[in-house]
């Protein structure tokens, strides 16, 4: 795994889903380190919604699961999904992608100078390049600060699922978003910590996949008791009768 902020070297990733309710942890799910986050996601949204009959209705994820293909899954199963944004930062010196701004009837970017980027092509991976007429980007007063192409056109690029990212911003800075997000630091970021923490999982007994799995799997087993232990307490102090309150959830 190498990783900006992270130490390399051989790790496998733990994939969890918690419940906000309960902080019962939903789904695990373990990878090789060189396995984005955002790779198995969304078929382990389907499989817990599939085998537990789950009506997911929101989900707060970080930074790393911000791309296309997850904010455009997740707005057509009709999931509000709030997503941290990530920090880009352009080459030093060169005007940030914000800069353009994209009008999307046109099917054009317009630069701070007020040129027009049309569109040119579709590359396989569903990125639209727009690009600037280079012989009025010559005598541009922008251009040291716009590209570094010797032949002095500037291309700006924008995924065709890029109106469900729009979604997801929108969401992240809506009020809603906002409470749903702080929630996550009080469940996932929790459900990490105690596991690491208290339950040894900071590194693996055994090497292999298989044997990685089966820790993480055991070591959950034991934080959902415990955290089923503490509910049931509450339950019952209030005067409930001990009924177990997660039928239905096995």
């Amino acid at each position: 795994m190498i990783r900006d902020g992270k130490p390399e070297g051989f790790f496998y990733l733990d994939h969890r889903t918690v419940d906000m309710k309960y902080n019962l942890i939903t789904d695990v799910h373990v990878t090789p380190g060189n396995v984005h986050d955002s790779v198995p996601y969304l078929s382990r949204l389907d499989r817990q919604q599939k085998r537990f009959e789950f009506q997911v209705e929101a989900i707060a994820l970080d930074s790393g699961y911000l791309t296309t293909p997850i904010c455009r899954g997740l707005q057509s199963r009709n999931i509000f999904a709030v997503v941290a944004l990530r920090r880009f930062h352009s080459e030093q010196g060169l005007f940030p992608k914000w800069k353009f701004t994209f009008y999307a009837e046109q099917e054009l970017f317009v630069c701070a100078a007020g040129q027009e980027l049309k569109y040119r092509t579709t590359d396989r991976k569903g990125y639209q390049k727009y690009a600037s007429d280079p012989e009025q980007c010559k005598n541009c007063p922008f251009l040291n600060e716009c590209t570094q192409s010797k032949n002095h056109p500037k291309v700006v690029t924008r995924h065709v699922w890029e109106d469900s990212k729009d979604w997801v911003r929108n969401n992240w800075i809506s009020k809603s978003g906002k409470q749903l997000y702080r929630k996550r630091k009080e469940t996932i970021e929790r459900s990490f910590a105690d596991t690491i923490e208290l339950h040894g999982f900071r590194y693996c007994r055994l090497c292999g996949l298989p044997n990685v799995r089966e820790q993480a799997l055991m070591t959950v087993a034991v934080q959902n008791m415990k955290k089923m232990a503490i509910h049931l307490d509450r339950w019952e102090t209030r005067g409930n009768p001990l009924v177990f309150p997660f039928a239905g959830s096995h």
